[in-house]
Order: structure tokens, then sequence, then C-alpha cells
């Protein structure tokens, strides 16, 4: 059904279409082996890292904590299989530095069934066991930003929510994998937004799916209708990068737009991405943590493209291995290959083949050096001021000027008066740009500049 259609237009302002490319939307989800080694890091999401509970040599059970939660934004880890504790160490990370991981060798023949956990009447659950059960699950954003979900859940004393808004919109090219949970995981997602939604207080719920999903909101509808639930609601929204950005999906479901520098929760909203929920109405009742999660691989460097579902800390080598890449020409070898962790235009480059999934990994894409050749064979020149750049930005921001003044180093200035905190990294103003600026780069940089500057302090 259309919902407050009366107080919207059809999208966001601005945007772009880049072209799709779903080629996996319609093969169901595999499920992968697992690795002989799987390497999991302790710091996979936004918060500090949790403690290791395990010592090397002990043996674990799939689904068996191994580190512990520090503090309320960081969550615990589980044994993404059974096996033994071979090394607490540093390993290659998707971010460049090593990170401090705990290495299991899994046994041969380990069942996937998760062996740890106790299964609980959610009917009976109130809004804090839920919130606690989420924390105990190890549950993240995995839509990418990895934000621990019941911190995101956790409604601040002086604020109200009336809805819980979830993103089905996956408007990154080549990405299916919420596509194929929202048709094969649709039960599981409508009863993790009725927890979130018993968690946060919200009086009803929302799911935004973009329009080149019909399926996906065909879907969702008949488990509304025969569950006869009057409190949940999917729309179908206009397909356009990056309708999935939450202000961009608030904007085209409400027509309301959040402030600069605030959050949902001020308009009374919650907002998390299917995959999300999906994993939360699985996990809580069985009692369960993460220990897997569903990853789009894809990409011309690949022969068997599609959706896997992946045991957390699994190499990206032995994804590769399986989705058909050590089977291309010689001279197409993995290590030939550029690899990106996302979608193209947020994701970022990997450079290490032993980089391992972790739970804010949605997709690897592989391509070719020919794939690439078009766009990184082309000279950067001047700005020509034509402000391609300006029409595309979600934001409303000025590119051009904001990547003349990174040019300069003049970052305080891009922060102050160019407000350069409300770019998400979209990346949609280096699509466009006809000089092609990497002008989302210079961005990322000017940020971490004025992150470890204001750290300083």
């Amino acid at each position: 059904m259309k919902f407050l259609n009366f107080l919207r237009g059809e999208t966001f302002a601005r945007g772009i279409h880049p072209p799709q490319n779903k080629h996996t939307a319609h093969t169901p989800i595999r499920r992968l082996p697992f690795a002989p080694e799987l390497v999991v890091p302790l710091s996979q999401h936004i918060g500090k890292a949790p403690r290791p509970i395990v010592q090397v040599g002990q043996e674990v059970v799939r689904g068996q904590p191994i580190a512990k939660g520090e503090d309320w934004l960081s969550v615990p880890h589980h044994a993404p299989a059974t096996g033994v504790v071979e090394a607490i160490e540093l390993r290659p990370s998707a971010r460049g530095p090593w990170t401090e991981s705990i290495v299991i060798r899994s046994y041969a023949g380990a069942t996937q069934e998760d062996l740890w956990g106790m299964p609980r009447d959610t009917s009976v659950m109130d809004g804090p066991e839920i919130l606690q059960a989420v924390w105990d699950s190890g549950l993240v954003g995995l839509g990418g930003a990895a934000f621990p979900t019941h911190a995101k859940l956790m409604v601040p004393k002086q604020a109200k929510v009336h809805t819980l808004v979830v993103n089905g919109c996956e408007c990154e090219p080549y990405l299916t994998c919420d596509h194929r949970v929202m048709l094969e995981n649709t039960k599981e997602l409508i009863l993790g937004m009725q927890l979130a939604m018993r968690a946060t207080g919200a009086v009803r719920g929302i799911v935004g799916v973009e329009d080149n999903k019909p399926d996906a909101v065909a879907a969702i509808q008949s488990v509304i209708d025969a569950a006869h639930i009057d409190s949940i609601f999917v729309e179908a929204v206009p397909t356009k990068y990056p309708q999935g950005s939450e202000k961009m999906l608030l904007m085209a479901l409400f027509g309301v737009e959040i402030p600069s520098g605030a959050l949902p929760v001020s308009l009374g909203m919650v907002m998390n991405n299917v995959g999300t929920l999906a994993a939360l109405g699985q996990l809580l009742p069985a009692g369960q943590g993460l220990t897997e999660r569903v990853v789009t691989i894809a990409g011309p460097g690949v022969s068997r493209p599609g959706d896997y579902r992946v045991p957390l800390g699994t190499p990206i080598s032995f994804v590769l291995e399986w989705a058909g890449a050590s089977a291309q020409q010689s001279s197409h070898a993995p290590s030939a290959c550029q690899l990106v962790l996302g979608g193209p235009m947020m994701g970022q480059a990997v450079a290490s083949l032993d980089t391992p999934i972790t739970k804010g990994v949605s997709g690897i894409l592989v391509f070719h050096p020919e794939d690439m050749a078009d766009r990184d064979g082309r000279r950067t020149f001047p700005c020509i001021k034509c402000g391609e750049c300006v029409e595309s930005c979600p934001m409303g921001l000025n590119p051009s000027a904001l990547g003349m003044l990174a040019a300069k180093r003049e970052y305080e200035l891009m922060g102050q008066r160019y407000h350069l905190g409300d770019c998400f990294e979209c990346g949609c103003c280096t699509y466009v740009c006809p000089s092609n600026i990497p002008l989302v780069q210079q961005f990322r940089i000017a940020k971490q500049v004025l992150r470890e500057k204001a750290s300083a302090l």
C-alpha cells in the first residue's frame, strides 16, 4: 500500500542512475563450506573491539562465544565453526592495518548447525530483554556500516519513537544479498521487525524497497497479509542511487528531511537494514549468535556469481575459489584481479586475499584489469565548473568547491563553511565528474584529517 503518499514527492532530489548489473538477483542463496582456517578479527564493527575469552589450543563449537563485549558499543563474537583455536594474533584486515584476530582451525566434516544456544520464547520478552538478547547475539548492521544493532535500537530517554523504517533498497550496483534475503527469509524479517518495534516502542513499521524488486515487495506483502498484521507496511520507492541512504529513504517515504547533524530518532524514527532484522528474527528465538552472513559474489572475474551464505572469518581466497575466480585463465588469476568489498560506489578496494569476511561485508566484486582499464587509464584534469557534481549530490553540497579546497588542504574550511560532515561518501560526484577528479577520495582524506585533529585536542 502507499504510505503517507500525500506527504511526499516521488523521491529525493538529485542522485544518479548507474547501470544496475544485478545479474544474481534470481539465483537462490547457496551455502559455502567451512574453510580449513577461519580468521575472526576482534575489531569488525563501530566501537571498541571485544576481549577474547578463549585460549590457544581450546576446542570450540559453532556458535560458542569467543570474545566478550567491553562496553555498550562493543559486541561479542561467536565461533563460526567447530574446531580448535590455533592462534590469537595479528592478521590482515580490510581496513589495511593488521588487527588482532582469533584464528580457528575448523574440523573436517563439522556440521553447519549452530551447536551453542538456548531457544527463547520471544513472545513474552519485553523491550530491555530484547535489547539484551540482541547484544548477546553479536548482531551489527549488515548493510555495511556495522553499527551495533542493540545500540541503534536503544532509544534515548528524551526521545519517543513511533516508526521503524526498514531499508530494503539495496541501491548499490551488483549487490543482491538483501534482495535474496527478502525473498527467502521473509518470515524472519517480519518477526525481526516485530521484535525491534517492541524494543523501540514503535507502533508501526515500514519496509522501503526499490521498485526494481517487485517480487520482494510481493513476498513481504504476502507474509503481512497471511499473518493479518496491520502495523507493518511495505512500499516500493523509485529506483535511484543512493536511495538506500537513511536520509534519502526517509525523504522518499515521508517527505521529511533529517536536519544536519541529527539522526532519524530526532524525528521519532529508527532505521535498520532488512538483512539485519532478518538475522534478528532468526537468531533471537534460537538464542544464538551471529556466525554467518549472506554475501554477493559478482563481477566479470567470477564464473559462478551469486549470493552465498558465508561463515564469518572465511578468507576471501577461499570464497573466490568457490565462486570460480580461480577457474579463469592464468592471466585472470585472483591475484591479478581488482577486488572490491561492498558495492562499486561505496565499497573499498582490498589488496590481500587473506582478508577475512567480517560482519559488515555485503559483497565481493571481482574485476579483470581490462574491465577497469578505461576508468583507471583516464587522466585527471582541472575542474571545468560544469556543475555535474552539484546536480548529482543528494545532500545538496558543492563538491566542486570542496574538491578545490581539498587540493589546497583547507580542511577546516571544508568542515566549517562547506558542510563536509554532511557528505556520506556516496560517490555520485566522482561518478559523474568529466575531469575524472577523485572527489570522494579527497573528502575521505579531509574527514580523516579532521577526525585526527579533533582526537588530538
